[in-house]
């Protein structure tokens, strides 16, 4: 069985998939899909530093990926949500 490979994707050591030649990472992409339901025509309109070939394969890590790329989001989720509740000051939001 060979292996995917897919262009314009660079994998870093902690496993988190970037774009090559940006700090854009492949998730951002993937969230803008399932987000905001934007193809890949609009992702490019609201990030032109990437180029649709960038995007189009960023999807397609995502897609061959999908498990694993959405237990990261929610990972991601969940801490945001952590930290937000520490920074909760009730007494500055009673005032």
């Amino acid at each position: 069985m060979s292996t995917a490979v897919w262009p314009f994707i660079r994998i870093e050591e902690d496993g988190m998939a970037f774009i090559e030649g940006t700090t854009t990472k492949v998730i951002e992409v993937a969230l803008d899909r399932i987000a905001h339901h934007w193809d890949a025509d609009e992702i490019h309109r609201q990030h032109p530093h990437l180029s649709l070939a960038q995007i189009h394969s960023a999807l397609s890590y995502y897609y061959d990926n999908q498990q694993a790329c959405d237990e990261l989001i929610h990972q991601r989720y969940q801490r945001s949500e952590e930290l937000c509740q520490k920074l909760v000051n009730p007494i500055l939001q009673e005032r």
